[in-house]
């Protein structure tokens, strides 16, 4: 660990100040920017902060965290600004800490199954680098998000019911703490039993125990043989039902999506899509030729012995494209199909074992809302999403939904699950 020496200027000038630590280039009060960073992809929440500033290395972090601590300003962290629960909004004021310039490929280790990478690689920069070492980081949170930001969230994704979260996949850090003391955590043994488990204090934290300026992250081999499948059924109970069984017999899953009739409508009228306007389950199955078939196999054929009305497999890449494309798109598609309209996103996640009353009970709740409302989620790991939309000027409709959103929250705890599985 080691700490900044640099004296904290003395001025009172928040963005003088700045200008003496950094170059001019890197210290921005532009109304452009400062509205840029006024946000994220959550709707309802806007405050500018005072400046916005981009280090380009874990000095610059440095130097301006220890000023921060020193002069008693709120810092934000931030990077590709993807977040959906407002993280990055720097309700105080004080700096925006852009790290979209900590943005290099440190090495690549492909020996090691492993990466070292700044915060500001997105993972599929990241995963177009390691196309030729036929390995990938397979943590797919959706939008195009950054590293730093997807540790610091301990993100999530649709392939996290067979290779993890985030957190599983970070093995070492390097952070700078409140302070502007340099922390390294982990290191490249993918195992230790050595000291407390820093790297997973950090991990989650959302930048509030410090910035992220490194990580080592662990990688997968890219599978042999993909499958993907499309499951569509009259109702969402027999759906869940499905589900809750075939994660039970021990199949193995690399995808588990649910999307329910709103949501296959809403895709279907945006990207002109001919989809069953029924609850559907995305499924994807990875590993070797001739196995991996075997397994897809048995999966449709439970979902046949479950009533569903579609039971079908995509073996081919354009068809698996057109698969995960529809899901992966599925948030624009409700925008898009809501224009003018604000919306709030839940993240529940329960047990497997209660997936199905708690999605239900959230169904009928929605019903007597009667505000649009479209349910996906990764049911795989029992992690699901609804998304509402309301008019922000209407009083009444954010009234009701705060309180459907609370009941909603009140049905995962009861059922022992959380209010937050992967957004933060």
């Amino acid at each position: 660990m080691n700490a900044s020496t640099d004296p904290a200027p003395a001025s009172g000038d928040l963005v003088a100040d700045l200008r003496a630590l950094l170059r001019d280039d890197q210290v921005d009060v532009s109304d452009s920017a400062l509205d840029l960073h006024a946000r994220g992809e959550s709707v309802d929440l806007a405050h500018r902060p005072d400046v916005v500033v981009y280090p380009e290395s874990t000095d610059d972090v440095q130097r301006v965290v220890s000023y921060a601590y020193r002069s008693r300003t709120p810092v934000t962290p931030v990077a590709v600004n993807s977040s959906l629960e407002g993280h990055t909004i720097p309700v105080q004021g004080g700096i925006s800490l852009d790290l979209t310039r900590l943005d290099r490929i440190v090495e690549l280790l492909p020996e090691d199954f492993l990466a070292i990478v700044q915060p500001g690689v997105t993972y599929p920069r990241l995963n177009e680098a390691l196309k030729a070492t036929g390995l990938f980081f397979p943590v797919d949170p959706g939008a195009e998000a950054s590293l730093g930001g997807m540790a610091s969230t301990n993100a999530s994704g649709t392939m996290a019911v067979r290779y993890g979260v985030t957190s599983d996949l970070v093995i070492g850090m390097e952070v700078v703490t409140p302070t502007g003391a340099v922390v390294r955590t982990g290191g490249r043994a993918r195992k230790s039993s050595s000291g407390y488990a820093l790297t997973k204090l950090f991990c989650g934290a959302e930048g509030t125990l410090g910035v992220i300026t490194e990580l080592t992250v662990k990688l997968a081999a890219r599978p042999a043989a993909v499958i993907g499948a499309r499951c569509a059924f009259d109702d969402v109970a027999t759906c869940v039902a499905f589900v809750t069984e075939l994660i039970q017999s021990g199949t193995p899953l690399a995808r588990c999506e649910l999307l329910d009739p709103a949501a296959i409508g809403a895709i279907n009228r945006h990207l002109g899509t001919t989809l069953p306007e029924a609850p559907t389950v995305f499924l994807e199955f990875h590993g070797d030729e001739g196995w991996v078939d075997e397994v897809a196999e048995i999966a449709l054929a439970l979902a046949r012995e479950h009533g569903a009305v579609t039971a079908e497999a995509a073996r081919d890449g354009d068809a698996l494209r057109a698969l995960w494309k529809a899901r992966h798109q599925a948030y624009y598609c409700f925008v898009a199909v809501n224009p003018g309209l604000a919306n709030v996103i839940t993240d529940l996640a329960v047990p497997v074992s209660r997936l199905a009353e708690v999605i239900e009970a959230s169904l009928v709740a929605m019903e007597q809302l009667s505000l649009p409302a479209y349910l996906i989620g990764h049911v795989g790991d029992g992690n699901f999403h609804l998304t509402l939309f309301y008019d922000h000027d209407d009083d009444d409709a954010k009234a009701r939904l705060d309180a459907a959103y609370g009941e909603l929250v009140r049905l995962s705890l009861a059922a022992g699950g959380t209010c937050t599985g992967e957004h933060g």
